[in-house]
């Protein structure tokens, strides 16, 4: 992240803090005058929690007090977002969220809260592709070699995912839905990573910041991106839409 986003982030974090007895030039002047929470609902060491530190690290530096990055995962991160609707809406907890919070409001019935009416954004962050990704002693290749061996194998491919409702999710059933394949789901709470290295899972679409660093390594095997062309972090792996 450049160093010019970052003081943007900073910037609009600080218009953006609700204002309930001060004028905003006065609050902006004083914000922060304690420390920041920052929540997140995925476990630690996933890309979001990865993001959240890296950008915690950068404001509590510039602004002079700790932003604290709590994980808070459950319920596809409805946990830690009715948490943060919940506090005092003064800019002192705030929430990285993601596609899940776009994805969950008609996935879930019954939620305590509407994203929409009851948050203010505040920065965008990131954007990042996703990757399909195998355990390298998986028998498929390609996209394609995937596919032929799920519909000769029906129920043998387990599909890790970061929680029901999860961008990892959603992705893996519309693979399913556009190939006609039957894969096992199964949501995790916690990292799916150890077991995808121990081929318990056989794989997961997941973003590239995540996985990078196994597929570099040998670890996993990189089958195809969801971006549209190829990424530079992984070239020579091609997008999925050039198969399916």
């Amino acid at each position: 992240m450049m160093k010019s986003s970052r003081r943007n982030f900073f910037h609009l974090a600080t218009g953006a803090a609700a204002l309930p007895a001060f004028s905003r030039l006065a609050r902006a002047q004083s914000y922060p005058a304690r420390p920041v929470h920052l929540l997140l609902g995925f476990p630690a060491s996933g890309l979001t929690d990865i993001l959240a530190r890296v950008l915690s690290e950068s404001l509590s530096q510039h602004a002079g007090q700790q932003f604290v990055v709590e994980d808070l995962p459950g319920a596809g991160t409805n946990v830690a977002t009715e948490k943060v609707i919940r506090s005092a809406p003064d800019g002192y907890t705030l929430l990285m969220a993601t596609s899940s919070n776009a994805i969950n409001a008609s996935l879930y019935t019954g939620l305590h809260f509407d994203f929409i009416r009851d948050t203010a954004p505040v920065a965008n962050i990131a954007r990042t592709p996703m990757v399909m990704t195998v355990a390298p002693s998986f028998a498929a290749k390609t996209v394609a070699e995937f596919i032929a061996y799920a519909k000769a194998n029906p129920g043998s491919i387990n599909m890790a995912t970061a929680g029901k409702g999860s961008s990892l999710h959603l992705a893996g059933e519309l693979f399913m839905a556009m190939t006609g394949v039957k894969m096992t789901v199964v949501h995790y709470r916690e990292i799916y990573i150890p077991d995808m290295l121990a081929g318990r899972m056989q794989v997961v679409f997941s973003p590239i910041p995540t996985m990078i660093e196994q597929i570099r390594a040998g670890k996993l095997r990189a089958l195809a991106v969801t971006s549209s062309a190829p990424s530079p972090a992984l070239p020579g792996v091609p997008p999925i839409a050039a198969t399916v």
